[in-house]
């Protein structure tokens, strides 16, 4: 008879975000899940065949969590738009080692397709249709995505900010100007302003 198994899949996965939340997602091994598991590395292919198939239920496990109900009927899609990417950020910021695994896990997980699926519902009811709504979809996906990481991994108002400002002004005038504005653009106002002028341009 086979060994009884004493791990579930919600444990693996915890333990893999864990890792992803500490070390980032280049420290991800199975090798690194197992000892935070206190197990060893050979014991995790028990449940899981690979590090392919653990990312996808750390995927699951962050995505899963986002609420996709339909917003409030009685506001403009662009605002229901806005709710829904508003709940999506504040799930996967907080784990924005996880960004890139919903880009290569998003056509099987089931937390991004029902979160696509809300948005699409939108975007049909704005009367976008065929290779529009195509473009409108990953437009919106790529930019919050790209937003996120921009937001947790490289933000505009830290460091690099200040070493762009000093460059020379006169062989980067708009670049430093831009740069010395960035300081007053707090995180909020960056990323949803962005979303506003992208859904501005589908609304259009």
């Amino acid at each position: 008879m086979p060994r009884p198994r004493s791990l579930t899949q919600a444990q693996l996965a915890s333990a893999a975000l864990a890792v992803i939340d500490r070390d980032g997602l280049s420290g991800l091994s199975m090798r690194a899940v197992a000892k935070e598991l206190g197990t060893s590395t050979m014991a995790l292919y028990r449940y899981v065949a690979d590090r392919d198939e653990l990312e996808g239920l750390v995927v699951e496990l962050v995505l899963g969590a986002v609420d996709t109900s339909p917003p409030a009927p009685d506001t403009p899609w662009p605002d229901r738009v806005t709710v829904l990417v508003r709940r999506l950020r504040d799930t996967v910021g907080a784990h924005p080692g996880v960004v890139l695994l919903t880009v290569t896990h998003r056509h099987r997980s089931p937390g991004v397709l029902r979160w696509s699926e809300a948005v699409l519902a939108l975007l049909a009811e704005a009367g976008l249709t065929g290779e529009r709504r195509v473009v409108a979809l990953r437009g919106l996906l790529a930019y919050v995505i790209g937003a996120i990481q921009l937001e947790h991994l490289g933000a505009l108002s830290g460091a690099g900010t200040a070493a762009i400002t000093a460059l020379p002004p006169e062989e980067f005038p708009h670049t430093t100007d831009t740069a010395r504005h960035a300081r007053q653009v707090d995180a909020e106002q960056e990323f949803f302003g962005g979303l506003a002028a992208f859904l501005r341009g589908l609304d259009a």
